[in-house]
C-alpha cells in the first residue's frame, strides 16, 4: 500500500489503492485504517484521499543511517580505485540527504557533511534519485522547490531539466559539472532499488582530476555499486 501510495505522488483513495495494488476494496480498508491509527497515513478531510504520513519519515531517518553503515567498506573500496571522496545519499522531502561519506587522502578533496541536505537538482546524486521516481512525483517537487541556480551551470529550466534525467536513465549515471560548486565535478549512480526505493552512490572531486578520467570512475562506481546492490539482495533474501 505504501509502495503503491509513493509511486502515484503519495496521494490515493481506497479504489485507486485497491486497483493499484490487486486487493479487495475491504482489505484496503482496513489496512488504511491501521496504517492511519499508527501514523504511516493520513487522511486529506476534504478529498477523503490518503497520503503518506510523518512516521514515514522517522523510520526513513532510521533507515538512512542503517544503510550508511552498510555501504561504508563500499565507500572505502571506492576511494582506493579512483583516489577521490565517494557518497552515498538518498532522496528525502524532495530534497538529497547525504547518509554516509569517505574523504579522499589527498590534500584537496571534497567533504559534505553526513546528514546534509542540497536541492536534488544541482547534484549528480539528485539527478540519479530523481531519474528513479514517477515523472508526476518529479514534476511536484520541482514545481515545490523550483530550480534555483548554485552556479552559472546549474540546470534552471525545467523542460531541460526533464530532458536531463531522460538522459540519466539512458545512460545509466549522471553528472554534475560545477551545478552545484564550482570547481567540482561529481559522477553519480544508482544503487539497485531494494523494497521500493533507490539510493545513489556518487564519486566528487576537482574537475581538473574527475572529469578526464569520467568514463573509468563510472565503470568503478558501477562496479562496485553492483556488489552492494547483490549484498543487499541476498540480505533480503535471507
Amino acid at each position: 500500500v505504501l509502495e503503491a501510495l509513493a509511486r502515484s505522488g503519495g496521494e490515493q483513495g481506497i479504489s485507486e489503492l485497491a486497483r493499484a495494488t490487486g486487493l479487495p476494496y475491504a482489505t484496503i480498508h482496513r489496512l488504511a485504517a491501521t496504517l492511519v491509527a499508527r501514523g504511516y497515513l493520513r487522511q486529506d478531510p476534504r478529498s477523503r484521499k490518503y497520503v503518506l504520513g510523518a512516521r514515514l519519515v522517522k523510520l526513513g531517518a532510521s533507515a538512512g543511517r542503517l544503510l550508511g553503515t552498510w555501504v561504508r567498506p563500499y565507500l572505502q573500496e571506492l576511494v582506493e580505485l579512483t583516489g577521490e571522496t565517494a557518497n552515498v545519499a538518498v532522496l528525502e522531502g524532495g530534497s538529497v540527504m547525504y547518509v554516509d561519506q569517505v574523504p579522499a587522502h589527498r590534500m584537496v578533496r571534497m567533504f559534505t557533511e553526513v546528514g546534509n541536505r542540497v536541492p536534488a537538482h544541482s547534484t549528480a546524486v539528485g539527478k540519479v534519485l530523481l531519474a528513479h521516481q514517477p515523472r508526476p512525483v518529479v514534476e511536484r517537487i520541482l514545481e515545490h522547490n523550483g530550480l534555483p541556480a548554485a552556479t552559472a551551470n546549474t540546470i534552471t529550466d525545467s523542460e531541460r531539466f526533464l530532458a536531463e534525467l531522460d538522459r540519466v536513465t539512458e545512460q545509466g549515471y549522471a553528472v554534475d559539472m560545477e551545478e552545484q560548486e564550482e570547481g567540482v565535478c561529481c559522477l553519480a549512480v544508482p544503487i539497485v532499488p531494494l523494497v521500493g526505493w533507490v539510493a545513489s552512490m556518487s564519486v566528487s572531486g576537482p574537475v581538473s582530476r574527475v572529469a578526464p578520467a569520467q568514463d573509468r570512475i563510472v565503470e568503478q562506481i558501477l562496479r562496485v555499486a553492483g556488489d552492494l546492490a547483490t549484498s543487499m539482495a541476498a540480505n533480503s533474501e535471507a
